[in-house]
């Protein structure tokens, strides 16, 4: 039987190729259409993981991930980096000249602002997936409109590239995290990656002791992100990921990190993909 991942977005986005990329060919693929159903198909098991992005190297994190990922109890059981490359796409035949304006993800429009400030004339649009306008393009052969998304999906729905990689900067990549309703099955040998979410007493020194004890457990300290607490008024958690090199040395941490928190909970163990 195939494995079924859910994505964000259709064929030929990102989230299409990362699930490819870390799953292999042979896979049903669930296109959703917003991160929440993403979520819905994954909790429901209709799909038996889930492919996310959580944050990019440009744009910064997609804040409203890291509660979906808590709220919802879902379990963080791998990771990957892609590389991302945005061209502009048309229906056959169309030229730049011909472009009144470029629809894509909001995300991909920011990462591409330099080279849209140069046709001020273009008004930009934004679509709910990078692969979504090309798919919408071909099927009612559109004309005028242009979209924002990778190669595959030009190549998938029979576009025209008409100017390639127009990213802002070069070296422009995104992490996805991999989501399960289950808990990682890694070998504790394996697992040199996790993602952790705490709250500390409101009071001077307290987030300043917990990072000392990741350091001093010798835990490498790769993303930190706050997020208020609704429920709670002027309260912060915090959204970490660290790196170690021994599962031990983790393993201790978590177990002061219990104490010393208000809250605290592992949203996941895995491997770092970036070692």
């Amino acid at each position: 039987m195939k494995l079924k991942i859910a994505i964000q977005g259709i064929k030929g986005s990102n989230h299409h190729q990362v699930a490819r990329d870390y799953f292999g060919e042979d896979l049903d693929l669930i296109e959703c259409l917003s991160f929440d159903e993403l979520v819905d198909q994954t909790l429901s098991g209709r799909a038996d993981k889930a492919v996310m992005a959580i944050e990019n190297s440009i744009a910064g994190s997609i804040i409203p991930n890291y509660a979906l990922v808590f709220h919802n109890d879902l379990h963080v059981i791998g990771e990957y980096y892609l590389s991302i490359q945005h061209n502009l796409m048309v229906y056959r035949g169309q030229k730049l000249h011909d472009v009144e304006e470029v629809h894509s993800h909001p995300m991909a429009l920011l990462q591409c602002k330099d080279f849209l400030k140069s046709y001020p004339h273009i008004k930009l649009v934004e679509a709910v997936d990078t692969a979504e306008t090309a798919q919408r393009i071909q099927e009612h052969q559109i004309k005028n409109i242009a979209a924002i998304a990778p190669k595959a999906a030009s190549e998938l729905y029979g576009l025209d590239i008409i100017a390639s990689e127009i990213q802002t900067i070069t070296n422009n990549s995104t992490r996805f995290i991999i989501l399960s309703t289950e808990e990682n099955k890694l070998p504790k040998n394996d697992t040199t990656k996790a993602s952790l979410r705490f709250i500390v007493d409101h009071k001077r020194g307290s987030l300043a002791a917990v990072l000392n004890v990741m350091s001093d457990c010798n835990l490498n300290l790769t993303k930190i992100q706050s997020l208020p607490v609704i429920e709670r008024p002027w309260k912060y958690a915090f959204f970490v990921d660290v790196t170690f090199e021994e599962y031990q040395h983790f393993q201790k941490a978590k177990s002061l990190l219990e104490i010393m928190s208000e809250e605290f909970k592992v949203l996941g163990e895995y491997k770092n993909a970036r070692a």
